[in-house]
């Protein structure tokens, strides 16, 4: 009987694992680093096992290999790729969130490949502020008289807070304590800022009294922070951003706004539920307005800030503004999705989470009956395939009660589990992400871009063969 020991001298060596026919071979198709690193994690594994006395039996050459060949393809494969969103779910946060326009992704190629004018002024040929062209493009679409790009909506609640209240109260009503992604709170955030949180209120009701009386000597900001990813109905009762401007001025006081979404277009004007937009808050007197601009609106990851030019002005030179600070390719994305908003009659063409949010379902149905064919087609007996509709998700934490007709692709199988095909859909050559409802697999058309079509429906007839 081999002992321990006999079976850990019977591992082979790395470098003869690296001299086999079938992993030389591999390692002309995949970097040379994936293969090797496999090579020792697949060895180790193996005497891990035998140490702990899991595996009783000496290595098989072959089945080394195997596992080799395995572990390389998986460890050669980049950490952020290309997924197939067939959750219906349209800003995904864990799937990236707004996808770009072709003309923002081919902004930041230039700028990524090549030398670009970040902090150059072409024309006096000095150094100037890299955030310059957004900052006009927003003030222009908002109608503010300043405004400022950082690195996401956090960051611009925590760089407003600490430049307009560090060391003071900042008056905030308890319904509004909300809980962002992440598990990243409004009081941490706050605490984080300096200044001194002042709940006033209760949790579904609160009045401008409550705001006026919780003013003190030490009071610099009135923070109303919108429900963007909840909503609360019933026995409810808020002050408008109005209402709270006006009484912040009369004590001389800073009012901001946290809206959360970023939606720069009235989405109640095509059937979708109406959402707070910056411009509005503006035009009510709100001094500052914070806003995200992967969400609605349908830009990179940034935090965006508009408002009057005394509050934007003293963020800027903020030490924190640095620290908070985009780099070039977020700036070229941004730009080039304000630019969009500029033409209005194109925008929802223009600007792919617009675009997605307000499809009909009618554009969808032919695309899921032609997708729903081919799988059926070509799945075997085993697989049922149906169409019907359901509703998407907007999705980000904005408009959490809209639901958006849709059309989706239901499949069961009599060989796998619904929990094994989303699984084995997910590691395919391209993963494709689903969602099980009613013990069936469910595939929304809304999020599945046209040109992915022939890929999902190939990758999907794989994966119920088991081939995945």
């Amino acid at each position: 009987m081999n002992t321990k020991q006999d079976l850990l001298r019977k591992i082979p060596s790395v470098e003869h694992v690296l001299e086999q026919a079938r992993i030389r071979a591999l390692g002309e198709s995949l970097p040379r680093w994936a293969v090797a690193d496999a090579v020792r994690t697949v060895l180790a594994e193996i005497r891990s096992s035998i140490s702990s006395g899991r595996r009783s039996e000496g290595p098989d050459l072959e089945e080394i290999v195997t596992q080799v060949d395995d572990v390389a393809r998986v460890g050669a494969r980049r950490g952020i790729r290309q997924v197939i969103n067939a959750t219906g779910i349209v800003i995904h946060t864990n799937l990236g969130r707004a996808n770009l326009s072709h003309e923002a992704a081919a902004a930041v190629q230039e700028v990524a490949t090549s030398y670009c004018s970040l902090e150059f002024d072409l024309e006096t040929g000095k150094r100037t502020k890299r955030t310059r062209h957004v900052e006009k493009l927003i003030s222009r679409i908002t109608e503010c008289e300043d405004a400022f790009v950082v690195n996401n909506n956090a960051g611009a609640v925590l760089l407003g807070l600490n430049t307009l209240a560090d060391g003071k109260e900042v008056i905030v009503s308890r319904g509004e304590l909300v809980e962002i992604g992440g598990s990243f709170r409004l009081p941490e955030v706050m605490d984080k800022s300096g200044a001194r949180m002042v709940e006033i209120g209760t949790t579904n009701r609160t009045r401008l009294e409550d705001y006026e009386k919780a003013i003190s000597p030490t009071t610099a900001v009135l923070l109303k922070v919108h429900w963007s990813n909840f909503e609360m109905t019933g026995f409810v009762e808020s002050v408008s951003p109005g209402d709270l401007a006006a009484l912040a001025h009369k004590h001389g006081l800073v009012m901001m706004e946290d809206l959360g979404s970023g939606a720069l277009v009235d989405f109640s004007r095509l059937g979708v539920a109406k959402e707070a937009m910056p411009q509005e808050s503006l035009r009510d007197g709100v001094d500052v307005v914070t806003f995200s601009g992967d969400k609605l609106l349908g830009g990179p990851q940034a935090g965006i800030i508009a408002g009057c030019s005394n509050c934007i002005g003293r963020m800027k030179l903020n030490p924190l503004a640095r620290a908070l600070r985009v780099d070039k390719m977020i700036l070229a994305a941004m730009e080039e999705t304000l630019r969009h908003y500029l033409e209005t009659d194109t925008v929802f063409e223009k600007v792919p989470a617009l675009a997605t949010i307000f499809c009909k379902v009618d554009e969808l149905e032919p695309r899921a009956g032609r997708i729903a064919a081919e799988i059926a087609e070509a799945a075997g007996e085993d697989v049922t395939v149906e169409t019907g509709r359901a509703e998407s998700q907007v999705g980000g934490g904005s408009l959490p009660t809209a639901g958006l007709a849709t059309s989706v692709i239901k499949i069961t199988s009599t060989r796998y589990s619904p929990d094994e095909i989303t699984a084995r859909l997910r590691r395919g050559e391209v993963p494709i992400i689903a969602r099980i409802t009613d013990d069936k697999v469910i595939m929304d058309l809304r999020t599945v871009r046209p040109s992915e079509d022939e890929t999902l429906a190939r990758n999907t007839v794989v994966a119920l063969a088991g081939g995945g």
